[in-house]
């Protein structure tokens, strides 16, 4: 596999404040983020509320400038491309391969706009068809996503959640894109629909050859959908893992912490597990020093507290932790009650 997006030290920092009578502080949302999207891949970003997750799509795709680092495109037979600093125009001919589903259909949909323009809009903006051209284009897209072509002529209201989120992905993908980053896309429906949306997402990335960044904080949705997950904390990759190696034998507390609070329906197999989240997430802009979990963590050591751990291959595998002990702890996975070791 080649990889299609590469995310090298990216750091988004936020100034708050400032005014006439107070000094400014700055909000960390992201700290140095390295990250590689292989082409046909669908790469799942977790995490608690606040940890970057969606800063870091957006940055992705500059919908928000980037502070440090970069982020590299890389187009079919051509050089990549670096899109971090690129201005509207220069952008635009990448905004066609890189796309964005966003959470909440409702409010990312015109309300006064019809379905077939709502989804007409970015052929018109790009200038890729027109007349006939482009209704055979929307009606194509739309009956991909399970939208009779009968239906293109109401207003985003007339939808249920499900089918606004379909028009939402038809929106997405009429521009035939390479890569496409899912927001939170299931996490507004209702579970039956969830599945019905996720099933259709593994149909079109199989039918159209996508590429997804897959972010949500439901583990149960990423694993059935990710080959591979980035878990981030307070703005920190702390783990990167192919999803059946991080589900069954994690390396970072935090992500043990996050597969405890995971529903599980067999009784047989829960074991005492599905905890709530223990302890709250630091204020991004009053970081702990050393490890960004020590505060959260039941491992945590002295030099947890003097010391940030970097992110590295444990044991020489796939599978990335940023966690001065991630060789020698034994963690919980999805399903197990395995013992853990506590360092001295």
């Amino acid at each position: 596999m080649t990889a299609l997006l590469t995310v090298e030290n990216l750091s988004k920092i936020y100034t708050l404040g400032g005014g006439l009578f107070g000094a400014s502080r700055e909000l960390v949302a992201l700290n140095d983020v390295s990250l590689e999207v292989e082409a046909g891949e669908t790469l799942a970003i977790v995490g608690e509320s606040g940890c970057g997750k969606t800063t870091l799509g957006r940055c992705i795709i500059q919908a928000q400038p980037v502070t440090h680092g970069h982020v590299f495109y890389h187009p079919r037979d051509k050089a990549k491309v670096e899109l971090t600093g690129l201005g509207k125009r220069q952008l635009k001919p990448w905004r066609r391969e890189i796309r964005m589903i966003f959470q909440d259909p409702m409010s990312s949909l015109n309300p006064n706009m019809r379905v077939f323009d709502i989804v007409a809009e970015p052929l018109r903006v790009h200038g890729i068809a027109r007349g006939r051209a482009l209704e055979d284009k929307v009606y194509d897209v739309l009956a991909k996503v399970g939208i009779a072509p009968d239906a293109a002529g109401r207003y985003p209201h007339a939808f249920s959640g499900g089918q606004r989120q379909r028009i939402g992905i038809a929106r997405a993908l009429v521009l035939d894109p390479r890569l496409v980053i899912a927001d939170e896309a299931v996490s507004a429906l209702d579970v039956s629909i969830q599945a019905q949306v996720l099933n259709l997402l593994d149909d079109l990335k199989a039918e159209f050859g996508l590429t997804y960044i897959f972010i949500s904080h439901d583990l149960g949705v990423v694993n059935y959908i990710a080959d591979r997950v980035v878990v981030m904390y307070l703005g920190h990759v702390v783990e990167n893992a192919p999803t059946e190696m991080l589900f069954e034998r994690p390396r970072h507390p935090y992500t043990e912490m996050l597969l405890d609070a995971l529903p599980i329906a067999d009784p047989t197999r829960r074991k005492g597990r599905n905890k709530e989240l223990k302890g709250e997430i630091p204020y991004l802009g009053n970081r702990p020093v050393g490890c960004p979990f020590h505060t959260r963590c039941k491992y945590a050591a002295d030099l947890c507290r003097q010391e940030k751990p970097a992110l590295r291959s444990v044991n020489g595998t796939a599978q990335l932790a940023a966690c001065h002990f991630a060789e020698t702890l034994e963690l919980h996975g999805a399903y197990d009650d395995a013992p853990n070791k506590v360092p001295a």
